[in-house]
């Protein structure tokens, strides 16, 4: 039935987790006569993007839920039921936490010790207890939740991702040439924006692989999914690289007549090039590339002694022309790369959908 649920794509699995673990949080504490609000909010609070961050950070919420407590105690037994008692519940747990490095603790435990204030009774003690209680439940429920119940699998969006960066990468690519002839062309600004999406969306992909790594720690995997994996984390490296030779490329600015016709031809031609070879899922690099990255080569090692030294007394070692050649050089060689690895191994992520 969850399974239908999260397929209909209304609730993420994320999200049914909260509901069941609020539900049977509650279902405790209320088949106990517990205060229920204290283990729901925990609950709440409590559930991770993996059953490994889930665990780890349980181990951390309890002791510092006990702080919270504690000085929700010692306040409320000492200034009574006033503002400056929750200013300093808050203040306090949030300051001790810190210091004894519960970072990730400090939420519940600031939520426990003020929502603890208002229901205070005559019994100090008691009530620490089953404040303390009802919010180990909430972690407990919400842990073993997350660690049993549809546990995520983040592969499928990580392939996705991989797919969809490459291509973004290559319609940057193509926008690029005439933004480094032409600073004032319109699409300079909105080309930078989809530069920094394309990075912003690179470090989130890493990051789903991140969880994806801890996931596998507690759940079965296949040899094949671990396969696929590695040959996106491949993907991800290698486009890492793109992006930083794409970026060296965003601060170039070269004048009209900074290479002559047939110069931006070459250049022109092997950016398109480079393009397709990037949206092609094998990665495969023609003859004619080749011969292109020749010329190209050419260009490169020849371009100092004659554009440069000739023309103008001083020496510039990386004038904008040479740095904009070399970074094309070094596009084509990540491709080589890419080419190499994604021989008989696109299949394993091109192929799902």
């Amino acid at each position: 039935m969850l399974s239908a649920l999260k397929n209909l794509q209304l609730f993420g699995g994320r999200t049914l987790k909260t509901g069941v673990s609020v539900l049977i949080t509650s279902f405790i504490c209320l088949l106990f006569d517990l205060p229920v609000i204290f283990a729901v909010i925990t609950a709440i609070v409590t559930v991770e993007n993996t059953a490994a961050d889930s665990i780890k950070k349980a181990v951390v919420r309890f002791p510092a839920s006990a702080i919270g407590a504690f000085i929700a105690v010692t306040s409320f037994a000492t200034l009574g039921k006033t503002a400056i008692t929750y200013a300093l519940a808050a203040t306090l747990t949030i300051a001790i936490c810190n210091k004894l490095k519960l970072y990730d603790g400090i939420l519940v435990a600031t939520l426990t010790a003020v929502a603890m204030i208002p229901n205070f009774d005559s019994h100090y003690i008691a009530s620490f207890f089953i404040r303390l209680g009802t919010t180990s439940i909430g972690i407990v429920v919400s842990t073993l939740v997350n660690y049993v119940l549809l546990p995520p699998n983040y592969s499928e969006r990580i392939f996705q991702n991989v797919r969809n960066l490459y291509h973004e990468a290559a319609d940057i690519l193509e926008c690029t040439f005439p933004k480094l002839v032409d600073a004032d062309n319109p699409k300079v600004k909105s080309m930078q924006k989809a530069y920094r999406q394309l990075t912003f969306q690179l470090e989130k992909t890493y990051q789903l692989s991140q969880f994806q790594r801890e996931e596998w720690q507690y759940h079965r995997h296949s040899t094949k999914e671990m396969k696929a994996f590695q040959y996106a984390q491949k993907k991800l490296n290698m486009l890492q690289q793109i992006t930083y030779h794409l970026g060296n490329l965003q601060y170039v600015q070269l004048e009209q007549n900074a290479f002559t016709h047939e110069e931006k031809t070459l250049i022109k031609s092997i950016i398109s090039s480079i393009a397709e070879i990037l949206r092609t899922p094998s990665h495969e690099i023609s003859n004619e590339h080749f011969q292109r990255i020749e010329q190209l080569d050419e260009e490169f090692w020849h371009w100092k002694e004659d554009h440069i030294e000739h023309t103008t007394k001083y020496r510039h070692h990386f004038p904008p022309q040479t740095i904009v050649i070399y970074e094309l050089l070094c596009l084509h060689d990540v491709l080589e790369e890419l080419r190499d690895i994604s021989k008989d191994r696109y299949h394993l992520i091109e192929c799902k959908s």
